[in-house]
């Protein structure tokens, strides 16, 4: 996942610096890709965070929560 978001980053500034027309053109009144591009950057950003919290909640936490009891008791 961090190999795929940083490979989408790096597309989005290398658009940016060497295919400025392609960046420019507009998609609607005044947006135009790079815009667009951006926007979606924050879009991957925030979904990553999310799948990733959700992952943890479903298969780390309940392991995590039962080393810890596990120590807890270990330690009265």
């Amino acid at each position: 996942m961090t190999a795929a978001f940083l490979a989408w980053y790096l597309l989005y500034v290398v658009l940016s610096g060497w295919a400025r027309d392609f960046m420019g053109i507009k998609v609607l009144g005044n947006i135009n890709i790079a815009l667009i591009f951006g926007l979606l950057q924050f879009v991957s950003t925030f979904w990553i965070a999310w799948a990733y919290a959700r992952h943890m909640e479903k298969k780390l936490d309940p392991i995590s929560d039962k080393l810890r009891h596990e120590v807890e008791e270990k330690a009265k």
